[in-house]
C-alpha cells in the first residue's frame, strides 16, 4: 500500500488534483477573510467609529492622488473608440447619433469601469502592499499589544475614503471623457461641437447618472476592502508582500467586473 501510495502522489492527476484543492481552499480562505473583515468594517462604520484624520489622508489619497492616471485611462479610451467610431456613424448617416453613443458608453461603462482599473493598479495595489508589509513586519501585532483595533484603525478610514471618494472620481473621469470624445470626433468629421452635445443629451437620463454613481460606490468600497484584507493576511516576508499585492489586483480586477455585470442585468437587461 505504502508503494502504491507514492506511485499516485507521483501521478499528473494527483498533482493536478492537488492543485487546484490548493486553490479552492485559497479561494475560499481569501473569500472569507474579505467577508469577515467587511462585516467588522461595516459595524464600526454604523457606529460611527472613525478617525477622521486618517479619513481625509487617504480621501486624499484615494480621490487626488488617482485624479492624473485616472483621467487619462478615460480619456485616451474616449479618443480611441470616438476615433474609431464617429467617423463610420457619419459616413453611415449616423453623425447626429455620435455624441449621444459616445456619452453613453463613458457614463454607463467606461467612465465608471476604466477608472476602476485605474484605481485598483494605483491605489488598490498600494493599500494592499501597505499592509502586508505592516503584517510581516509585525507592525498590526504591535498594534493589537497597544489594545488598537487593526480593523478600525487601518480599514475604516480606508474603506470609507473609496465608498466616498470613488464617485467624485468617475465624475470627473466621465466629464474629461465626454469632452476628449467631442474633441475627437469634431477633428476626425465634419460635425461641430454643437451637434455632439445636442445629440449627447437625447438619451442620457438620469437613471444613467444615477447607476453610474452607485457603481462607483460599490467600485470604490469593493477595491479597498479587498486590498486591505490581501494585505493584512500576508505572510512570508517580502514574497508574501508581493503574493498579496497580486492577488489584491486579481481580486479587485475580478470583482468589479462581476459588480458590473450585475449592474448591467439589474439596470439595463
Amino acid at each position: 500500500m505504502g508503494t502504491l501510495s507514492k506511485y499516485l502522489r507521483q501521478s499528473a492527476t494527483y498533482k493536478i488534483f492537488k492543485g487546484i484543492s490548493a486553490e479552492l481552499i485559497d479561494f475560499l480562505d481569501t473569500l472569507g477573510e474579505i467577508s469577515k473583515n467587511g462585516i467588522k468594517t461595516l459595524m464600526y462604520l454604523l457606529k460611527g467609529q472613525i478617525d477622521r484624520k486618517e479619513l481625509i489622508e487617504q480621501c486624499n489619497r484615494f480621490g487626488v492622488t488617482s485624479l492624473p492616471i485616472t483621467l487619462s485611462i478615460v480619456g485616451m479610451t474616449s479618443i480611441i473608440v470616438a476615433s474609431q467610431v464617429a467617423s463610420e456613424m457619419v459616413k453611415q448617416g449616423g453623425g447626429h447619433f455620435v455624441g449621444l453613443m459616445m456619452t453613453m458608453l463613458i457614463v454607463r461603462e467606461v467612465g465608471a469601469i476604466m477608472s476602476g482599473f485605474a484605481i485598483i493598479s494605483m491605489i488598490g495595489s498600494s493599500l494592499a502592499s501597505e499592509l502586508a508589509t505592516m503584517r510581516v513586519t509585525e507592525q498590526i501585532d504591535a498594534l493589537k499589544v497597544l489594545k488598537v483595533d487593526p480593523i478600525r484603525y487601518l480599514f475604516v478610514p480606508r474603506v470609507l475614503s473609496g465608498l466616498l471618494m470613488m464617485p467624485v472620481v468617475v465624475i470627473i473621469a466621465s466629464i474629461a471623457g465626454v469632452l476628449a470624445g467631442a474633441v475627437t470626433t469634431t477633428l476626425t468629421t465634419d460635425l461641430g461641437y454643437r451637434a455632439y452635445f445636442d445629440s449627447a443629451w437625447l438619451g442620457l437620463y438620469m437613471k444613467d447618472l444615477g447607476v453610474c454613481l452607485l457603481k462607483a460606490v460599490f467600485f470604490g468600497g469593493t477595491i479597498a476592502l479587498i486590498s486591505c484584507a490581501c494585505g493584512y493576511t500576508a505572510s512570508g516576508g517580502a514574497k508574501g508582500v508581493g503574493l498579496a499585492t497580486t492577488k489584491a489586483v486579481v481580486w479587485s480586477f475580478v470583482a468589479i467586473v462581476i459588480w458590473d455585470m450585475i449592474f448591467a442585468i439589474a439596470f439595463f437587461f
